[in-house]
């Protein structure tokens, strides 16, 4: 195991430690920060994410050695403290700027938008990342392989850079005085994800909110106007599809109508929200609204369990296939992880509380019942005992049955998609 998959696996379980007791604090003080639809479409989309990067991994890192290899200034020591320390800074920095880029061009914000979805802000809103970051993130982090930073080198602090702003998505830290003018902080980060005119395109840093302080980026968090989360044309769905999908699609849409050629290419590089003039005017959107009532189709009791249960359990494989990342064949591993991000869109649509959702979630009970049933394993483990086998037909056949129940005796009384104040 590298040191990567070490940290990563000692980071896991302190996340959801974490959002145990953010959840915890949040009753002790009377406040609501959790939906559970919600949480459980910013997570799927994190499990999705680290899927993802199984496969990009070896793309972006592999860049990222060829290019120290052939085009490095220096031979910079893997076992230096300052090449550490300094490696950090120079990550972060180069984090702001990939960050800002995100805000500043269409094509970066298609995918970095998946992060700011959430009209909740906690510390599930931290593990909800974007699929695609990886098809152009890694252009902005190649000045520190033409330094000379290793890769092993890099590859840490991008994950330290990345830890650190886990703790910073939560409502329930307040102001931290002098913290908050040197270091991203969750009132700084507060106001990055809010959507209030005041708050947009503010406090980028990873790490340190210095950067901001230095490019003119930089807001503190105004009690008199209180952040407002999700995006500027809400994302109004549980599916994690297309929640990554989204931007891409409508500006790929607004490419194929416009009349310029020159438009064609300018709608990818000019900021989000920017429509060419022929365009804007032949599909008008509506205007963004700040006062909108948040997305949050209502579910019964039973679904919300039944829906986190499920998604306790897909976690599970996800785990499983993350382990088996390192071994499991490629093929398999393709196939296990178009399972599961079909899964977690199928539990998506079903949080949504339409009919479609229970088709779709059978299916996929079906699906996972008949593949230990058909082949007497299951991925990454060609033979189980039978014993075994039983139980893992037997979970998804009983979920069947209870999802049958839960959706006779709740029909006509679910509300898919409505929406209430925010």
């Amino acid at each position: 195991m590298n040191t990567q998959e070490i940290i990563i696996t000692w980071a896991t379980p302190v996340f959801f430690a974490l959002i145990a007791l953010e959840l915890l604090v949040a009753k002790l003080r009377g406040r609501s920060v959790y939906h559970s639809s919600d949480a459980i479409n910013s997570l799927g989309l994190g499990v999705i994410s680290q899927i993802v990067a199984v496969f990009s991994k070896l793309l972006t890192f592999g860049i990222y050695a060829w290019c120290v290899q052939r085009f490095a200034i220096f031979a910079l020591p893997a076992n230096s403290l300052w090449v550490w320390i300094s490696a950090l800074l120079i990550y972060d920095f180069c984090y702001y700027w990939l960050h800002r880029a995100g805000h500043e061009v269409n094509i970066l914000w298609a995918a970095h938008v998946v992060h700011h979805q959430s009209e909740d802000y906690n510390l599930s809103t931290a593990l909800r990342q974007t699929g695609s970051g990886m098809l152009l993130g890694w252009l902005f982090y190649l000045p520190m392989a033409i330094i000379g930073y290793p890769l092993e080198v890099f590859v840490v602090v991008a994950l330290i850079d990345l830890l650190y702003q886990f703790w910073v998505h939560t409502e329930l830290v307040g102001r931290l005085g002098w913290f908050d003018r040197v270091f991203c902080s969750p009132s700084n980060h507060r106001a990055h994800h809010a959507v209030n005119d005041k708050y947009l395109d503010k406090n980028y840093g990873g790490i340190l909110i210095l950067w901001d302080r230095l490019f003119g980026t930089f807001i503190e968090e105004d009690d008199t106007d209180p952040p407002i989360y999700g995006t500027r044309s809400p994302l109004r769905s549980w599916n994690p599809l297309w929640a990554n999908a989204e931007v891409y699609w409508a500006t790929a849409k607004d490419a194929w109508h416009a009349r310029r050629w020159r438009d064609k290419l300018l709608v990818w590089i000019k900021p989000p929200g920017w429509r060419p003039a022929d365009v804007a005017e032949r599909f008008p959107k509506p205007a963004f609204d700040i006062g909108r009532a948040r997305y949050l189709p209502l579910l019964s009791r039973g679904l919300t369990f039944y829906s986190l249960v499920q998604f306790a359990l897909l976690l599970g494989m996800a785990v499983q296939f993350l382990d088996l990342a390192k071994h499991l064949a490629a093929t398999e591993l393709v196939g296990y992880a178009v399972f599961l991000v079909l899964s977690l869109s199928a539990l998506g649509a079903l949080t949504e509380g339409r009919r479609l959702g229970v088709a779709l979630e059978l299916a996929r009970l079906l699906a996972t019942a008949a593949i230990p049933l058909l082949t007497g394993g299951w991925f990454g483990v060609p033979h189980l005992d039978g014993r075994v086998v039983a139980v893992l037909v037997a979970i998804p056949v009983l979920s069947a049955l209870a999802l049958g129940w839960l959706a006779v005796s709740t029909a006509g009384r679910q509300d898919p998609g409505k929406a209430i104040p925010g």
